[in-house]
């Protein structure tokens, strides 16, 4: 399997509180297959918890593991690929971030670790050993598309840029190619001092996502204001029609640019409840945008934005029947 280039996302998994109706959900609507841990390169377990891997046409996209404790949120993770993970998590430390899991061996499969941006968003990293990471993205079934959505946008786009040595392009065109090199923060000044408490607060701060206060306020905002949202979660949006604060981050030794995006970053506006966390937001690839949405519903989910058009395709946003949210995105077809 081919290496990820440092940097790129690599992998999600999702953390579930029933692992075979996890299997159901998604197996019907990507047509996913699912395999024991113990049948790959790992022990069946993931940090002591029951551990399944997803498969597209045969292809590693996903992984799903039993939740180990109720309070912790039911959420998709993103792992951010690195060739030396504990010179990151050090960089981590020193721009300002929370180690939350220390670097730990999966078996043969590589190393992974936890941790946290300044504001409070979660995110893996991981060092490949036997497996690499997705074996399909950017197709139907499979992963495409990440963004992190945080109050202080000056503080993480300076973490990420310094972390994982982005480049960013500002929505307009604006291009950042130094950390810290963004726009002033048009963020309310009293939350971001809020969210400055947070340390050690991150993971309580993750469940509360998955509480229906969260909940209610993506499903409001959903029927208030497309415009807005579609600019905010569009993958690689990039255009000023939308009128949001959006940055997209391209790797190092890159022309920064849509072309060369991997991640991007959003503002967590006032539309929200002041309880809720920063995030990352994951997108799949679909064939039919609308009917995914459908799907969803019928198998006992939620759509929390429905479908809309962005400059890249259409797209919605969507939980699962336990509540984990991620996004859909039916690109464009070109010619």
């Amino acid at each position: 399997m081919a290496a990820f280039a440092p940097s790129t996302p690599c992998w999600v998994d999702v953390q579930l509180p029933d692992l075979e109706a996890g299997k159901r959900f998604y197996g019907e609507l990507f047509g996913w297959t699912f395999r024991s841990g113990k049948d790959a390169d790992t022990d069946g377990t993931y940090a002591d918890a029951p551990y399944a891997d997803a498969l597209s046409d045969g292809k590693l996209v996903a992984a799903f593991a039993a939740k180990r404790d109720g309070r912790m949120p039911t959420a998709w993770g993103i792992y951010f690929a690195t060739d030396d993970i504990a010179a990151t998590v050090d960089r981590i430390r020193r721009a300002g971030g929370q180690v939350i899991t220390e670097p730990v061996r999966a078996g043969s499969a590589g190393v992974l670790a936890q941790a946290a941006d300044p504001g409070g968003a979660v995110f893996g990293l991981w060092q490949a050993g036997v497996r690499g990471g997705f074996e399909k993205q950017n197709e139907p079934g499979s992963f495409c598309w990440t963004e992190v959505y945080t109050r202080r946008k000056d503080r993480v786009d300076a973490f990420y840029e310094d972390v994982f040595g982005f480049s960013g392009t500002d929505l307009g065109g604006t291009r950042t190619d130094d950390a810290g090199a963004g726009e002033p923060s048009t963020g309310e000044p009293d939350e971001e001092e809020a969210r400055a408490v947070e340390s050690g607060e991150d993971e309580e701060a993750r469940a509360v996502e998955s509480g229906e206060d969260a909940e209610e306020a993506r499903a409001v905002e959903s029927g208030e204001d497309e415009t807005r949202t579609g600019g905010a979660h569009g993958s690689e949006p990039g255009t000023a029609e939308f009128g949001v604060d959006f940055r997209m981050w391209s790797p190092a030794g890159t022309e920064p640019g849509p072309d060369t995006a991997v991640a991007g970053r959003s503002v967590i506006t006032d539309a929200f409840p002041a309880e809720m966390p920063s995030y990352f937001l994951s997108y799949f690839t679909v064939e039919d945008c609308d009917a995914t949405a459908e799907t969803v519903v019928r198998l006992g989910g939620r759509v929390s934005e429905p479908p809309f058009d962005i400059p890249y395709g259409r797209m919605a946003v969507v939980h699962d029947d336990q509540g984990a949210e991620f996004a859909v995105l039916q690109p464009l077809v070109s010619g």
